[in-house]
């Protein structure tokens, strides 16, 4: 608690306190890194400069480019994705370090958790090279859209000399963007073997700030080998936990406390507890008294080793509230000294919603598996071993519970997808609670090779897993559903099916030219000026990257209206109305407004097509309507 000096406030103080919560890598043994402050500002400063203690090469040229824009957006892939009218889930495919870019103007602080399992650096997982400027070319170079000349991922090896820098310089950029998503009391946690625990602990140190640091959880992975160098076998990974500020609080279900009910105290349920505390009569003399019962006279002499918990004047004021309950009172209790009564009622109003809860521990539950548990899950879901060393449900289930015991609708993002266990985990706790937790899935197309079983099984790359995984995994929950409601007793309560679907949007360049251009060939045609779409790109295409730039949720309902023959997209229920068509007149605007009104929105703005309007006239009337109607005039937009 801190002490009362008699001063004003400490302005200075306060001021490094914020900087420090905005931007927790400026700190440096308790002072300000001014050249890290002026690059987290745009002003860059060489990596030879650079001072912070956790320093590597290239840490400041992965720092300017997690903060360099994307061009790119998120297509909609209808064909590959699973109820799409309805579910709130969704399956990203693309260079996880552009998609993070992409989605910072929708989910800024709205992701709940975050966890992720990323390459381990064992010499075999892929990292991106010093060199590489452009993940998005990365993608499609990767994807087939470019040819081979464009940068490739890569193993990382030992021999390279840039082992552990490859690695920060990976992990690094992504981890920045990471932490912008997560809301104030979100938390992240990373999955790591022995390789690399020690620099992502100074890394994120350095992202999230030391205070943030929550726990190291210890997951034992697999029985001893015994084929292992010097005889000892390696058997746990380690599951780091960080905090985006210390608002986060982990819950886990607690064993029920026991409340009597007695005729003394009707509708009054209440528990003991112990009335001394481990202090000595010397460092609370206070409390080293004779506790005397009123009623017969009993003493009980405090122990000079362990004093009461209260001084004598505290007892006359409990013992007045009836919160001291001495040896005898009732028959069921078996003391010998006196205790003290807590209320029920007390306890659920201290508690509040976690009333019935208990603070986790690093010790996980004797149910979370090993390794061989998550690729046994997976191999029975397809009927063969289509991906190695996936975790397991349970465990990521245990983190998921834990971080959202009370906010059930949380936003869960995983963007080192993998085989997609994120989403079965999510989709698994929500059958059991009754929740309505979203997951936000991110992968790369990692190519299977020839010679494995998902290949062979049809799978061509690593998405086709996570999404298979995902529908197979959610119709095998909805039917164990459907069976245990076939079955319920006459006042039993039937379990609802979760939100088993996902929208699926792959990464690509943008759909706008002028967003997009062609460096190599500037001169634009009078065509492009007038037609800015990339070719082959549909309307619906065009929605959601601006769904993406005006910072709507990418699970928004998108309704299609026509009005005086024109195609009018409403988006999250009018928040965003965009007619993407020619020869618009004010009939539309119109009948804009009439969707407004009903709709009722809490914002709203609207798109038109540039060279969309019948002419400028009716360009600047469709804007004064709207603008009549309740629109602010920087909601307008045309492209």
């Amino acid at each position: 608690m801190p002490t009362l000096n008699g001063n004003s406030l400490d302005l200075l103080e306060e001021n490094i306190k914020n900087l420090r919560q905005l931007f927790p890598e400026v700190e440096c043994d308790g002072k300000i890194d001014f050249d890290m402050l002026r690059q987290i500002l745009g002003e860059y400063v060489d990596d030879d400069k650079e001072r912070y203690n956790f320093k590597w090469n290239g840490k400041g040229k992965a720092l300017r480019f997690s903060q360099t824009p994307s061009t790119g957006t998120l297509r909609p892939c209808k064909e590959e994705s699973k109820d799409w009218d309805d579910t709130q889930n969704l399956y990203i495919e693309g260079d996880n370090l552009e998609v993070l870019k992409i989605l910072q103007k929708s989910y800024h602080g709205k992701i709940k958790m975050i966890y992720i399992d990323p390459p381990y650096n064992t010499g075999n997982d892929f990292v991106y090279p010093d060199n590489y400027h452009d993940s998005l070319e990365n993608y499609k170079a990767i994807t087939g859209q470019t040819d081979e000349e464009g940068n490739r991922i890569s193993t990382n090896t030992e021999a390279s000399g840039r082992f552990h820098t490859d690695w920060l310089n990976m992990m690094y950029p992504r981890l920045r963007l990471a932490r912008n998503l997560l809301t104030d009391d979100g938390v992240i946690f990373i999955s790591i073997d022995d390789n690399e625990v020690d620099n992502l602990r100074r890394l994120c140190n350095e992202i999230f700030g030391e205070d943030n640091f929550i726990a190291t959880f210890p997951w034992r992975k697999r029985t001893a080998k015994s084929d292992v160098p010097f005889g000892v076998s390696q058997d746990y990974e380690w599951i780091l936990c960080y905090s985006k500020s210390n608002n986060y609080i982990a819950r886990v279900d607690g064993t029920e406390r026991k409340y009597y009910e007695t005729d003394d105290f009707p509708n009054r349920p209440w528990r003991v507890h112990d009335l001394t505390k481990q202090t000595t009569a010397s460092e609370r003399p206070n409390s080293y008294f004779t506790i005397v019962n009123p009623q017969n006279g009993n003493e009980y002499p405090a122990n000079p080793n362990r004093t009461w918990a209260i001084t004598e004047e505290t007892f006359q004021k409990y013992y007045a509230e009836n919160r001291i309950v001495f040896p005898g009172d009732y028959d069921f209790l078996n003391i010998s000294k006196p205790v003290l009564r807590y209320w029920k009622e007390d306890d659920m109003k201290k508690a509040g919603d976690m009333f019935g809860m208990m603070p986790a521990s690093t010790k996980l539950p004797e149910d979370i598996g090993m390794s061989l548990d998550g690729t046994k899950e997976i191999t029975d879901l397809f009927d063969g071993k289509v991906f190695s060393f996936p975790k397991t449900i349970n465990l990521i289930r245990h983190f998921i519970d834990m971080s959202t015991k009370i906010d059930k609708n949380a936003i869960i993002l995983d963007f080192f997808s993998g085989s997609a266990t994120t989403a079965h985990a999510v989709m698994q706790l929500n059958a059991e609670d009754g929740g309505n937790r979203r997951f936000i899935c991110v992968q790369l197309p990692e190519p299977t090779t020839e010679d494995t079983e998902a290949f062979k099984a049809g799978y061509k790359n690593i998405c086709e897993i996570g999404k298979e995984r995902i529908r197979r995994a959610g119709e095998k929950i909805k039917t164990e559903i459907e069976s245990g409601n076939g079955q319920l007793k006459f006042d039993e309560e039937p379990k609802k099916v979760p939100d088993i679907g996902f929208k699926v949007f792959k990464l690509d360049s943008s759909n706008l030219k002028k967003w997009n251009p062609d460096f190599d060939n500037l001169e634009l045609t009078l065509d492009d000026m007038i037609n800015n779409y990339v070719p082959d790109r549909t309307e619906e295409d065009v929605v959601y990257e601006f769904m993406l730039k005006m910072g709507l949720d990418l699970s928004y309902p998108v309704d299609v209206t026509e009005i005086d023959g024109k195609k009018v997209h409403s988006i999250g229920f009018g928040a965003l109305m965009m007619c993407l068509d020619d020869n618009v007149t004010v009939s539309v605007a119109e009948g804009m407004v009439k969707m407004y009104k009903e709709l009722a929105p809490e914002t709203w703005k609207v798109i038109f097509k540039d060279e969309g309007f019948a002419d400028d006239c009716t360009k600047t009337n469709i804007k004064l309507t709207l603008i009549q109607a309740g629109l602010e005039e920087d909601a307008f937009t045309t492209v």
